[in-house]
């Protein structure tokens, strides 16, 4: 059982207060009971996020939506699971939804696991929704430094040197200056 799988079954164990629909969903290997959950009416949010995470980590594309809903909730956790998921679960669609919630700056608050996600995918939107939304946390006294931080290590990770003149500036910032020098030494070298 991988690190992932085995944090999201203990806390959804507690949540679920070992109910035996918790223990029916965890041991079920039938896609279609886990997807029916995603579609039932009264089904508690710990069902569907176990429904969600097993047809994900499967492939099953019947999971995307809820996956993404999960990705940009409240609760860190939940979005962590998530984006472990919709990494795993190779829906195209994934990069256009995760660009979307990191670059809304109404739901910036929860933005760090759908930037860390981008980075992980290292899709064609990537790059673009990153600089877009580190550029966005380089104001002064922007509230949201892991954000930017994620933003800046998944540009150096992604190694785009479109990233180059948004690292630049976060040099400026005492909080990313570190990272942000890290990031550029990963650039490829101007000719």
């Amino acid at each position: 059982m991988d690190e992932e799988l085995r944090s999201l079954t203990e806390r959804l164990r507690q949540e679920s207060r070992g109910a035996a629909a918790y223990q029916r969903l965890a041991a079920t290997d039938d896609l279609d009971e886990l997807a029916e959950v995603l579609v039932a009416a009264g089904q508690p949010l710990w069902a569907r996020e176990l429904a969600a995470f097993r047809l994900g980590v499967a492939g099953d594309r019947r999971a995307f939506e809820a996956l993404v809903l999960l990705l940009n909730h409240r609760d860190p956790p939940r979005c962590a699971s998530a984006a472990h998921a919709l990494a795993r679960l190779c829906d195209p669609r994934t990069a256009r939804a995760a660009a979307a919630l990191a670059t809304n700056e109404l739901r910036v608050a929860y933005a760090l696991h759908p930037v860390r996600l981008l980075a992980e995918l290292r899709a064609p939107e990537s790059v673009p929704a990153l600089i877009t939304t580190l550029e966005r946390r380089l104001r002064p006294d922007d509230p949201y430094r892991r954000v930017a931080l994620a933003c800046v290590e998944g540009l150096g990770t992604l190694g785009d040197p479109r990233a180059r003149t948004v690292l630049n500036e976060a040099l400026a910032h005492p909080a990313l200056a570190e990272a942000a020098a890290h990031a550029l030494t990963r650039l490829p070298t101007r000719r």
